[in-house]
Parts: structure tokens; sequence; C-alpha cells
């Protein structure tokens, strides 16, 4: 079948949206400095017009393989560094079609590799490493403007830092201390407190509503927004989006 790499003519005119052949996004990670980086467990990559995901679907896939080689004694082991590796990838795509897709293809790689695990292992798929990889992957692509730096309703990109805790060699299951920080503060190489959350467990940024299985029960009220900083919790349950209001 013949791989399309254009959607319309319109498309091209309004936004120059041209999207790359799977053979030249191998071709690219296959540079050697690339190839590493791709095969590292906690080397970072971002892609400012991430499209449908290519490149984040071909770099996932490689870090899981190298997950399945060299942390994968047992299938416990296995769910906590792939998770860990889907923590390091981040998208920004400016067309809300394209952002559903990239979150889509990227879970369904997830899913896929997690599977094969699962089978080899003679284990069982867990709702929630399968709950806390889809919340990674939609607060991980930001639907928006890298160049404004802004979410397609104007407020700014937001996005998470997953840092391990006290994490060794032996660590088998990993806890996380999340971060929130805008893209503009990304760029300004600020630094935060631990667990800070941009919007206090209330007003929540712009997600793509593509999970609804999560069922979040969060509610938009007109209450004093509390300060709020989020607690570290084991890697698969990063979906509970735990918070606790923070020290005065």
């Amino acid at each position: 079948m013949k791989e399309e790499i254009i959607k319309s003519k319109l498309r091209v005119q309004k936004h120059g949206e041209v999207f790359t052949p799977k053979r030249i996004v191998n071709k690219m990670l296959d540079i050697p400095e690339i190839k590493e980086a791709s095969e590292n467990l906690t080397a970072t990559f971002l892609e400012p017009a991430a499209g449908e995901g290519a490149f984040l679907v071909a770099i996932l896939e490689r870090k899981l393989n190298m997950v399945s080689e060299k942390y994968n004694n047992d299938l416990i082991q296995y769910e906590n560094y792939s998770l860990l590796a889907l923590t390091t990838l981040y998208g920004i795509e400016l067309l809300e079609d394209n952002a559903q897709t990239c979150v889509m293809n990227m879970f369904q790689q997830y899913y896929d590799k997690y599977k094969e695990q699962v089978e080899q292992h003679n284990g069982e798929l867990k709702e929630k490493v399968l709950d806390s990889a889809k919340k990674i992957i939609s607060l991980n692509i930001g639907n928006g403007n890298f160049l404004t730096r802004k979410s397609i309703d104007g407020s700014p990109l937001v996005f998470s830092e997953w840092q391990p805790i006290n994490m060794r060699k032996t660590t088998k299951n990993i806890k996380i201390q999340r971060t929130e920080y805008t893209l503009d503060e990304i760029y300004g190489s600020v630094k935060k407190d631990n667990g800070k959350a941009i919007y206090n467990g209330i007003q929540q940024p712009l997600q793509l509503d593509l999970f609804d299985f999560l069922n979040d029960e969060t509610e938009n009220t007109n209450e004093v927004q509390k300060e709020m900083r989020y607690i570290a919790v084991k890697i698969s349950d990063i979906y509970r989006e735990e918070m606790e209001e923070a020290d005065g």
C-alpha cells in the first residue's frame, strides 16, 4: 500500500502539512547520535510539529525494545521501566485531528508491546498500567502552536516533568514526582519546587478529550484556589493524579 504523505492540497497550502515517510523517519533515527538517544531509557525528546506521531511512535518502539531487553526480569519490572520510557517523549501539534491521532498511535504502540510481554510472562494486562500510559501520553502531547508556545485555546502550553525518586540499578518499583512547567518556563530553565502544580487542581489546562475512561471527578468550582502539589507516587499510579495542599 502506498504511504500517504499529504491529506489534502488545502492543508498543505494552509498549514504546510506534509508527513514524513516511514523510511525517512527510520533513516534519520539511525544517525548514530540519535540512535543512541532513542535507545536510552531517560533521554528526552520533544517533537515541535508532531503530526500523527511518526517520529515519536518510532522512538517509542525503539525505547520499548530496549526495555524488553534490559529491564525485563519479570512483568512488574517491564511495566515500571516501559512507563518510565514513555514519560520521556513529548510533542506539540497544531491541528487537533493530528494531535488526537498522535495520541492514539502512541498508545497503540505501547499497548501492543505491553501485550507481547504479558503473553511472554504468562501474566495479565493491568488496567492501572494502561491508564497511567494513557495519562502520560495525553499530558505529554500538547495541542497548540510551538512558535507562540500557546495551546489552541490561547492558554500557555503546559508539560509535566516526571522525575524518578531515589532510583537505583536494583529498583523495580519506580516512584515518580510530577512537576508542571509552561513551555516558556522550560525555555527559561526555570526550576521549581518538586510537585508544583500550575493549575492548583481546580482550573485545568485544555487537554485532548480522548481518554474519558479516566472518569475525572475534578470539578471546576468558584472556591478560593489553594496552592496544590503533586505527591510522589508509584509510576503505575500516575493516572490517579494525587495531590495535597502545599505548605503555606
